[in-house]
């Protein structure tokens, strides 16, 4: 517990590729089934964990080893229902692989072979893998190897930023994110270059599609150099009037959204410096299920099954409001919010704990002619489950108290509205912007 996230994740991984080639080559699916066994008393010993008392930085590390194991269990389960003896086969080739090999630590994917970059990126979170995301990484790896930019794209609330962030933790690169928008200008794009040729991190354009068709050209241009200079082995290369020191990690990833109105069709000198790959609609079930599991849910799959149950319901049967999202994002919230609720109450029935999350992060946001449908949804989903009566005696007072003092009436609805707010402050502040779209 007192090793650096990073390192523990890495060594994890690691370990289980071994395991599961050594398991491969002596005995086979049998050996596989040994495997799994192992893995999932080792995931139940790591659950156990994190159900008691741990600090912040503990607890984040062994969230993030669930994710990860959980993933590579549902892998060994893969392998061993379709009968894989052989490390040689197609479906373990395609699995993101780590391996030591001459003091040094590989990840290898396909025929991807790609060194880890020993960058710090903090004891962060991990995202959940599905088979969504399996996909994207064998492109993005892939189009690394050969020394190609990746292009995710699709809807909003898909994953594509996510999933680049994700493959550079699992790479140890630093990924710098940047907005697009249509102000911005080659010389800025520029500079963005030369700073990551320089120190080799990766770059994630959001939204890149929004830059102007004649921006695009230049920067197609400019990209085109850095990697001309990366496949020749180049480490100095004459960049827009500078000589900048090129290191090969560098690399540069795009996201957008095609069909939306007033964004630009990437220039076909551009298109060929990237591999696309489409990313749709992600399994909001599995997702709840591993953030739940690693939160220390025991009824995960139930309970998550109900989140998603919630919000598609609700996107059914509500009124249609700009601020009304149901999508990912939304139904993170609620995980976020089950969470906390699960660190502060570790004793408390489960499902009170998620209803309590559901209806802290939407109540305050419906409308009141859709409170009634979504209380109906709610107890439909959650029968018998009741939510006990907080007891809000200090915040009454204190809101007597200023409500005196600003001469404003003391109103039941403003009162409730106020109490909403600060519930929903205490499980997780979200603030609600325009999306892409609008």
């Amino acid at each position: 517990m007192g090793r650096p996230g990073q390192a523990i994740l890495g060594v994890a991984m690691t370990y289980w590729t071994k395991d599961c080639e050594n398991s491969m080559r002596e005995g086979g699916v049998e050996g596989l089934k040994g495997s799994l066994r192992n893995q999932e008393k080792q995931i139940e010993g790591i659950v156990r964990l994190v159900r008691g008392d741990l600090g912040k930085m503990q607890r984040t590390a062994l969230e993030a080893l669930i994710t990860l194991d959980v993933h590579s269990k549902d892998v060994t389960y893969e392998l061993v229902q379709n009968g894989i003896s052989d490390p040689s086969e197609f479906l373990w080739l395609a699995q993101l692989r780590y391996y030591w090999e001459n003091n040094n630590l590989w990840v290898k994917i396909v025929n991807a072979t790609l060194e880890y970059n020993y960058e710090y990126v903090g004891n962060t979170s991990r995202l959940v893998i599905t088979p969504l995301t399996d996909r994207c990484y064998r492109t993005l790896c892939g189009a690394i190897n050969l020394n190609y930019g990746g292009a995710p794209e699709g809807p909003a609330g898909t994953g594509k930023t996510e999933t680049v962030k994700d493959l550079s933790k699992a790479l140890a690169r630093q990924c710098i994110i940047f907005n697009c928008s249509d102000t911005i200008a080659t010389a800025f794009m520029a500079q963005m270059f030369k700073g990551l040729a320089s120190c080799g991190a990766w770059s994630c354009f959001d939204e890149f599609n929004r830059i102007e068709l004649e921006v695009l050209s230049v920067i197609a241009q400019q990209l085109m150099a850095i990697q001309q200079s990366i496949a020749e082995g180049k480490k100095e290369l004459l960049f827009e009037g500078t000589n900048i020191k090129v290191k090969p990690t560098c690399n540069c990833f795009i996201t957008f959204n095609p069909g939306y109105a007033g964004r630009s069709e990437l220039p076909d000198n551009l298109k060929v410096l990237f591999r696309s790959v489409a990313m749709m609609v992600p399994d909001y079930a599995m997702i709840s299920e591993i953030r739940l599991y690693a939160f220390g849910f025991t009824d995960a799959r139930n309970l998550a099954r109900k989140i998603v149950t919630t919000y598609k319901l609700c996107s059914e049967q509500l009124s249609i409001q700009r601020h009304y999202d149901y999508g990912m994002r939304a139904v993170t919230s609620v995980l976020v919010a089950a969470g906390n609720l699960k660190r502060k109450e570790p004793e408390q029935n489960e499902s009170i704990l998620v209803l309590r999350a559901i209806s802290d992060v939407n109540t305050a946001k419906f409308l009141a002619p859709d409170l009634p449908l979504f209380k109906a949804i709610t107890s439909d989903l959650f029968p018998g489950t009741v939510l006990p009566i907080p007891d809000y005696g200090h915040l009454e007072a204190a809101m007597q108290n200023q409500m005196n003092i600003l001469k404003l009436k003391n109103e039941d609805y403003f009162r409730e509205k106020i109490i909403q707010i600060y519930e929903m402050i205490i499980v997780c502040l979200l603030y609600t912007s325009p999306s892409p779209r609008d």
